[in-house]
């Protein structure tokens, strides 16, 4: 096959492909009714042309009878006024009168049966036609049902496939709100137990212990510091004679003191 012949192929399949998807069959068959329609219609005035000849046919005998019939009166009278002459050209235009009528007739008896024959074809062609119009109609009601049911699937179908996704978004959110529940749940407990307190708090809580503990410190060493001082003091020496330390044993007390304990 030459390179040719092989685009021409692909060109018209790929154009009877588009013009497959394009053609609308409801409209193909409206199309195809409506020149059923016209043909019927040619029929009918073909019907009428040849009804008005065989009419006009008709007219034309009749005029040629009443002719004659007049002729033949002419005839016999003018044998009754003895004039044969006028009687014979009387008989003679009747005569050519008749031949008239007589392929009139013949004519007449032609279209009317032309008339018959297209009559007939009328009223078959009309009861096809009749009978088309009717599938037309019941092919179109099908299609236009099976078209509604093919989008209405493709919309279901669209709509669980969309439906999934969303399922799976509301299993993640759930998902994530349980492990979210979860985690608060274990915050309380910690707090509960107080293993775990407000950051806030603890903040707080440090610097009013570190306070304390310096407040405790300054208290603890001036306490002390004031037994040292209160220790350092002469002191009465339950005796029965009440003598009071000498100097020199005081001053070494103090000395001692001073210079953070005994030498």
């Amino acid at each position: 096959m030459s390179v040719m012949k092989r685009l021409s192929l692909i060109f018209r399949s790929k154009a009877n492909k588009a013009l497959d998807r394009a053609e609308d069959p409801r409209e193909t068959l409206d199309y195809s009714y409506q020149r059923q329609l016209e043909l019927l219609s040619k029929v009918r005035r073909g019907v009428a042309d040849v009804a008005t000849s065989r009419k006009r046919v008709e007219l034309q005998i009749k005029q040629l009878e009443t002719q004659s019939a007049k002729l033949q009166g002419q005839a016999e009278k003018a044998i009754a006024a003895d004039r044969e002459d006028l009687a014979r050209e009387a008989l003679t235009r009747k005569s050519g009168l008749t031949t008239q009528i007589q392929d009139l007739q013949v004519q007449h008896a032609n279209l009317q049966g032309e008339e018959e024959k297209l009559v007939l074809a009328q009223q078959r062609l009309q009861t096809k036609v009749e009978s088309f119009r009717t599938r037309k109609e019941t092919i179109k009601a099908n299609y236009t049902a099976a078209e509604a049911q093919t989008r209405i699937g493709e919309a279901m179908s669209g709509i669980g496939e969309e439906m999934g996704d969303v399922g799976l978004a509301i299993q993640r959110a759930e998902d994530k709100t349980a492990q979210m529940q979860a985690r608060a749940g274990a915050i309380d407990e910690l707090i509960a137990s107080g293993a775990l307190d407000d950051a806030s708090s603890l903040n707080a809580g440090d610097d009013i212990a570190r306070e304390l503990d310096a407040l405790s410190s300054t208290s603890d060493v001036e306490s002390e510091l004031a037994r040292l001082k209160g220790s350092s003091k002469p002191q009465a020496i339950e005796a029965g004679d009440g003598d009071i330390l000498a100097d020199s044993e005081r001053q070494a007390i103090e000395r001692e003191i001073s210079e953070g304990g005994p030498a």
